[in-house]
């Protein structure tokens, strides 16, 4: 079993809701196991202002998929919850990445561990840090120590109970 830290993000059609069955839907991957999730984040859009903020979190899993298949998964979730590709970091219903899976490095045409700006977006960075705090990147960083430079815009929601 690998440990592996999933970023969820939403922002139409019911976001917080998006989030909660998208974690629900973690737990049933095969050979998977939802350890633990964090709190849920508003945070403004990364892509095109003109669209609602997003509300993001991050799981916790230990699976037996490889990263390839974990990523299979995670895209047919997607698509069950309705996921359609409307423009480069634009509105989405759910939003599901691999950000880290145990201490590989890789980067594939369709896959790139550890996530690509993990370090640099508050709305991954701050979930992680609350539910891994002494996490230590495949780079030796230890997540505490990486100070990002954010300008705020991130809000704390609340923790969602999570019926497994």
């Amino acid at each position: 079993m690998v440990t592996a830290f999933i970023g969820l993000g939403a922002n139409i059609l019911d976001p917080q809701a998006q989030l909660i069955t998208a974690l629900q839907a973690l737990q049933n991957l095969p050979e998977t196991r939802l350890i633990t999730w964090s709190s849920l984040y508003s945070s403004r859009p990364l892509g095109p202002q003109d669209q609602p903020d997003y509300v993001n979190a991050v799981a916790e899993i230990h699976t037996g998929l490889s990263a390839h298949l974990l990523l299979e998964q995670l895209q047919q979730q997607e698509k069950h919850q309705g996921r359609q590709k409307l423009r480069h970091w634009g509105e989405r219903c759910i939003d599901l990445d691999i950000l880290l899976y145990g201490d590989e490095q890789m980067r594939t045409d369709d896959l790139t561990i550890p996530h690509p700006g993990l370090t640099e977006r508050d709305f991954v960075l701050q979930p992680l840090l609350e539910i891994a705090p002494a996490l230590t990147l495949p780079d030796g960083r230890r997540l505490q120590q990486i100070v990002p430079s954010f300008d705020g815009a991130l809000t704390q929601l609340y923790r969602p109970v999570i019926d497994l």
